[in-house]
């Protein structure tokens, strides 16, 4: 059977992505999962969300994927679980020269933000041990999200939409003739499609690899712990990202937290087929110590659950989102780099359209895996996925 579009992965990109082409029109549209929906980097993500980036490009696609993750309820029917409490990025003295140029760019791209030297924001980060703090920002939009409903709500619409979704079925390979990817092989038979769009995450490599395809991407381990504060401490609602201590938190309602390590750190890469899923003892406990010294009133909580996951990581830490010169029937949509799912609904939208229409906004099509052979590599501010 042919299709005008085959999806490959349904994570949140995937499945936005899909849903996206749908309803621009495509006719026939398949969505492939190796597992089940969102059982990849997308369903363990700690899924914050942020416009504090470092380029135009990644502050606009930022800003609007907050827009839509806040009006899924009216267009899917149901929400991703956005909560908007907020977030708050803690900068050290080395970070100050860009930190300020980056919130006074992002102000221009209409980004509401508040910026204060010092440990400041007494309401959002209560208790805040002040050292070594050299300025934070907070961004009333921001907060956090659902990654597992914001996935199936996508999915759910697609469907609804005479999409065609297929769980538990592995891509074995791309098919390819010459210049064009023609389809892919599943274990029982090939499927031929006008396009191909990769959208597998860490296992977007080898699935790119088996059509002759360059993907320059790394899969990480990234480890997160979750933790019980006890009652009557005073807990930040907000999302944090601590420049300061190298640490990323993420609330959860009732005193539970999210937290993991941030940039900079050692970033191990591994075989997407085949890695530890429990989290490391040592890391376990770098992170409470961490988290303990700033925030006092987390002193002897209780670890609920710690485990690993992956990120796709490019050389840039920008995703690889679009066609590739020279090749018909492909598109990328992978990379995340960490920061994936808070851009994926923004991405996807404008992803089904450049593969609709042939056009695209000319900084969008600098998500191009082209970008590698022309040298156009994206520059950041502080490195990593900070972005």
């Amino acid at each position: 059977m042919a299709y005008d579009f085959v999806v490959v992965g349904a994570g949140i990109s995937g499945a936005a992505t899909a849903y996206q082409l749908r309803r621009g029109g495509a006719a026939k549209v398949l969505l492939l999962e190796r597992g089940e929906a969102a059982s990849g980097g997308t369903g363990k993500s700690a899924a914050i969300i942020r416009q504090s980036y470092s380029t135009p490009l990644l502050v606009r696609i930022a800003r609007e994927s907050i827009a839509m993750l806040g009006r899924m309820k009216d267009e899917l029917g149901e929400d991703g679980g956005f909560v908007q409490a907020g977030y708050c990025f803690i900068f050290t003295g080395d970070m100050l020269e860009g930190a300020r140029r980056n919130v006074a760019m992002q102000k221009q791209l209409g980004v509401v933000n508040e910026w204060c030297e010092g440990a400041g924001f007494p309401a959002h980060l209560p208790e805040i041990n002040p050292d070594g703090i050299a300025a934070m920002v907070y961004e009333p939009h921001g907060g956090y999200a659902d990654p597992i409903r914001a996935t199936e709500a996508y999915l759910r619409a697609f469907r609804a939409l005479g999409g065609e979704y297929r769980g538990r079925a592995p891509v074995r390979r791309l098919l390819r003739r010459g210049s064009r990817i023609a389809g892919v092989e599943l274990d029982d038979g090939d499927v031929a499609a006008g396009t191909v769009v990769n959208a597998a995450g860490p296992w977007s490599k080898p699935l790119a690899e088996s059509g002759g395809l360059a993907m320059p991407l790394r899969s990480v381990r990234e480890q997160d712990t979750v933790w019980q504060v006890p009652g009557g401490r005073n807990v930040p609602r907000v999302s944090i990202s601590n420049g300061v201590d190298a640490i990323y938190i993420r609330p959860l309602g009732g005193g539970r937290l999210v937290i993991g390590r941030g940039f900079p750190k050692e970033y191990t890469d591994v075989d997407p087929y085949n890695y530890k899923l429990a989290a490391d003892a040592e890391f376990i406990a770098d992170v409470q110590k961490r988290a303990e010294h700033r925030f006092p009133a987390f002193g002897s909580m209780r670890l609920i659950d710690a485990y690993a996951a992956l990120y796709d990581v490019t050389p840039d830490w920008y995703p690889f989102v679009g066609p590739r010169s020279g090749l018909g029937g492909y598109a990328d949509f992978c990379g995340g780099s960490g920061h994936g799912f808070k851009v994926a609904p923004a991405i996807a939208r404008e992803l089904a359209a450049w593969l609709l229409t042939g056009r695209a906004a000319e900084d969008f099509r600098q998500f191009s895996h082209d970008r590698i052979a022309d040298r156009k590599l994206f520059v950041q501010s502080f490195g990593g996925n900070r972005g």
